[in-house]
């Protein structure tokens, strides 16, 4: 029997398995489950280059920050390469010639105690902890023990916690007795005590016989860096250190154990997330039939199977074939094959073990084979794919879409789930729910109705502070960011319940994130980004935007700020939006797949005139949805365009994918106004919709634009239409008694074109509708999404139906004798009948030809056009390989 084999030989299993080592969930090696600290990389990376310097042979730094945190002098501080070093030098230090040596080791315990015994020759005595009292340490074993040859240089083995039993002794109990036995020494290895809240610890009120083993790649989770302590009698520290060579511990991890020691919150929150992980996994592994799950205050749990033909070694094999490692406990003196070792994980990994646990457990104990292999288990059937952005804007929403587009074109079930979207463009579910209108696009693409569960959280901003918040559709009213931070924590069950539920209905999840996952500021609040693909078990494909320059810097610099435990979740990286010579870029794509051990995945071509619309408010307002050579100034019409439409360019403006229709006709020339001067005279001017009119009113009147839409009015030389905000605002009064967006005005004029006063309710209408225009008799259709009620002013009589719907609603009036009007039909003019009218029409009256072309806005081929497009730039079979090792495969 090999009594040194040691958990955590993540390289000999990945050799014999033929995979990387990140592929195997290693459950052998008890590791803190939430990884090294955050800054560990950062730290590491600075000190490079100080690796052309020798190391600091006395460890200043590091036995200086030790020194502190654990309240003693440096003088009983040493330092080595590894408390397995310290363990290596101490027997010859405490025993020397003095004659034959012993060891008493109460068993079960770490292997290496007995093996450092025996390589400098001591009798090793084992003295048996009983299983049925949870191998609590037998303070009277211990005491004969030691009492059976008094004269023989006495060595005692203790872990504090026990590895692999999980258990602590009192420390009170072993300073009586070292007190008792002065001539015996006491080595007490602290390797777990870390994870041990509110324990004594031997370091404190210590005898001059006892010796504490401090290590720090346990707790700090840093086993290849090598950083152990010990802490003794002064006078026996110095003959360690001067029987220990130079330069024991390198620089690295000197650095890093110095930091390490310093940083008290990761210390906290380290302890506290796994005590309550372990004591949920215990939990269910004591639920399971057949297994006994011993008690442990460690980060790892001892298990032992019931069934007669129970063998740990034989569980273990089936599942390493998954990939998973545990620790089978038969080379443990004191255990025998039906022990095993679970290391704490992660909550999600440990689902995965419990998973591949009852696949392989009968109720009495018994193995038995899946009843289908699988390369890893899941928690859930479903796999998942997310696109996370090196920045805002990157491509992620597009991207999402193609590969919805993608897997419905080979034939699978995805639907689109982004947790939280920020957007002032929002669209209307089937049954009255408002959600962001990417996620409807999405939806297309997936070939499904919009479905609230696709994006449970939409924010809304209606100042520079706050957000209207809509959670699954539904408003929950005005957040500043400090209020909506407390409350994510209650939202974040209510966002996974809406994945679960609607992962459970389709084939295949395709997730999108939000802004970039390297937020610092935002990191530990995160409800959008890694946190939701931790809980979708996702894997993440980091976007980043070539076009506005520096992209593998902001890929490179991402990887480097992400933890660790985020970096496992990114399978690839994506260039995207890429204008030029693809081989050009070769070197590059090669630096950055070497600098962040990632493959790039593909690189995506800039796709002009896509046809599709916009999500994000930065291309809009930089023009990206207008095409240059169709674009004219106030002062006249450019080359070959029919009819010159302006558009408000408001501070809150929602909704702007109304005007992708009329910016796809061939004809038709959109600009963005801002300011008088660049108004002009156009041929319809249009008041888009807006997330805060009575802001977005008083920034009209400060811009001159007020009067200048009123003189366009009266000239009626302009087409005027307003919609939603942009119809309240071409009334006479704004009127907000309940402060849904404004704190210090109930009310404010509005332009006064159309004799009606809005007043803002707090019930929120959303809807789809469909609504008769009795000017061109026909109907169109779109959705309302407004807080608004807008009423016409007693006794007026130059107002007409705009729009009505079949109920006998009015939501939309107008001039009866001047064309201004307005509406709360959001998607207007997505309608082509209504669309070539309502131009055509405009022509007429100024006596100019109707449009040369009719612009066709047809989504579902400009979906198809796009999917193409990205399947033809994205490994799209290394994606699906990717896909958590479910059965898809390319069709």
């Amino acid at each position: 029997m090999d009594t040194r084999t040691h958990g955590g030989n993540i390289w000999r299993l990945a050799r014999k398995l033929g995979c990387g080592a990140r592929e195997i969930l290693d459950f052998s090696a008890s590791i803190n489950p939430f990884g090294p600290p955050s800054w560990l990389d950062a730290v590491t990376g600075d000190a490079v280059s100080d690796l052309r310097h020798y190391p600091d042979p006395d460890c200043s730094e590091l036995l200086e920050a030790a020194s502190r945190h654990y309240g003693m002098s440096e003088d009983e501080l040493t330092a080595d390469n590894g408390t397995a070093e310290i363990l290596h030098r101490l027997p010859p230090l405490l025993v020397g010639d003095s004659g034959p040596g012993r060891a008493v080791i109460p068993v079960p315990a770490y292997a290496d105690y007995a093996a450092v015994c025996a390589v400098h020759g001591l009798e090793v005595d084992h003295l048996p902890l009983e299983p049925r009292d949870d191998f609590a340490l037998n303070w009277d074993r211990l005491h004969d023990s030691l009492r059976e040859k008094p004269h023989w240089p006495t060595l005692v083995f203790l872990g504090q916690p026990n590895n692999p039993t999980g258990r602590t002794f009192q420390p009170d109990r072993l300073r009586a007795l070292a007190a008792e036995h002065p001539g015996c020494w006491f080595i007490v290895d602290e390797a777990f005590a870390d994870f041990v809240p509110g324990l004594d610890r031997l370091l404190r009120q210590r005898p001059p016989n006892v010796i504490v083993l401090l290590s720090l790649t346990k707790f700090y989770a840093l086993p290849g860096l090598r950083i152990g302590l010990a802490a003794m009698d002064s006078a026996l520290a110095t003959r360690y250190r001067k029987r220990s060579p130079d330069w024991s511990v390198n620089t690295l991890a000197q650095i890093a154990g110095a930091r390490c020691l310093q940083d008290a919150e990761f210390q906290r929150e380290s302890r506290e997330r796994t005590v309550l992980e372990r004591d949920r996994f215990a939990a269910a592994l004591a639920g399971m039939a057949g297994l006994r799950v011993f008690p442990s205050e460690a980060n790892f749990l001892l298990c032992r199977g019931l069934g007669p033909e129970f063998d740990a070694d034989r569980l273990a094999g089936k599942l390493l074939g998954q990939r998973i490692a545990i620790r089978a406990c038969a080379n443990f003196p004191g255990l025998d094959s039906s022990y095993f070792r679970l290391a704490v994980r992660r909550p999600e990994e440990n689902d995965l073990l419990l998973d591949a646990l009852g696949e392989a457990l009968e109720p009495a104990g018994r193995l038995h084979s899946p009843a289908r292999p699988r390369s890893r288990p899941r928690k859930r059937a479903t796999p998942a794919l997310m696109f996370q952005g090196t920045c805002s804007n990157a491509g992620k929403s597009l991207l999402t879409a193609a590969l919805c587009r993608i897997l419905r074109q080979d034939g699978f079930s995805p639907a689109p789930f982004k947790a939280q979207n920020m957007a002032l463009n929002s669209g209307v579910t089937p049954d009255g729910g408002e959600i962001g209108r990417a996620q409807i696009l999405q939806a297309q693409a997936c070939g499904l109705e919009p479905d609230r569960r696709m994006n449970p959280i939409l924010l809304k901003p209606n100042s520079e502070t706050g957000s209207q918040v809509i959670v699954l559709g539904e408003p929950r009213g005005n957040m500043t960011v400090g209020a909506y931070i407390r409350a994510k924590e209650d939202l974040r069950g209510l966002v996974h319940d809406a994945y679960d539920r609607l992962a459970a209905e389709h084939d295949v999840m395709v997730l999108e994130g939000a802004g970039s996952p390297a937020e610092i500021n935002l990191r530990h609040h995160d409800l959008v980004n890694m946190t939701m693909a931790r809980h979708a078990q996702a894997a993440v494909y980091l976007v980043g935007d070539i076009d506005r320059g520096g992209v593998f810097a902001a890929l490179s610099g991402t990887m480097d700020m992400l933890e660790k435990w985020e970096r496992d979740l990114v399978r690839g990286l994506v260039i995207n939006k890429f204008r030029g010579q693809r081989s050009l870029l070769d070197p590059a794509l090669d630096w950055v797949a070497r600098r962040t051990a990632r493959p790039v995945l593909g690189v995506v071509p800039y796709l002009a005139d896509l046809g599709l619309p916009e999500e994000d408010s930065v291309n809009f307002k930089q023009g990206a949805l207008f095409r240059p050579d169709r674009t004219r100034e106030a002062d006249g019409p450019a080359q070959g365009v029919a009819l010159d439409v302006a558009c408000l360019d408001l501070p809150h403006i929602s909704n702007f994918t109304d005007l992708d229709p009329l910016a796809a006709e061939p004809d038709v020339a959109v600009r963005l106004v801002r300011h008088a001067g660049e108004l002009g005279e156009p041929d319809l001017l249009i008041l888009p919709g807006s997330k805060n009119v009575m802001a977005d009113m008083d920034f009209v009147r400060r811009r001159g634009l007020a009067e200048a839409v009123i003189r366009l009015a009266e000239t009626g030389a302009t087409h005027i239409l307003g919609i939603c905000g942009g119809y309240q605002m071409l009334g006479m009064r704004i009127e907000d008694p309940h402060g849904l967006e404004s704190a210090t005005r109930a009310s404010i004029p509005g332009l006064g074109l159309l004799a009606l006063t809005t007043r803002l309710e707090p019930d929120k209408t959303l809807r789809r509708t469909v609504a008769g225009h009795p000017a061109s008799g026909l109907e169109v259709a779109g959705y309302e999404i407004h807080h608004g009620q807008s009423v016409p002013e007693p006794g007026c009589d130059d107002l007409v139906v705009a729009l009505k719907t079949a109920e006998g609603r009015v939501i939309g009036l107008g001039l009866r004798d001047k064309p201004v009007w307005g509406s709360y039909l959001h998607g207007i003019f997505d309608d082509a009948p209504f669309r070539r009218w309502l131009t055509g029409t405009i022509l007429a009256v100024k006596g100019r030809s109707p449009l040369s072309a009719v612009g066709v806005w047809d989504m579902e081929a400009a979906l198809d056009r796009l999917a193409d497009h990205v399947r033809r730039h994205l490994d799209i079979a290394r994606i699906y390989d990717n896909l958590g090792g479910q059965t898809l495969e390319v069709r």
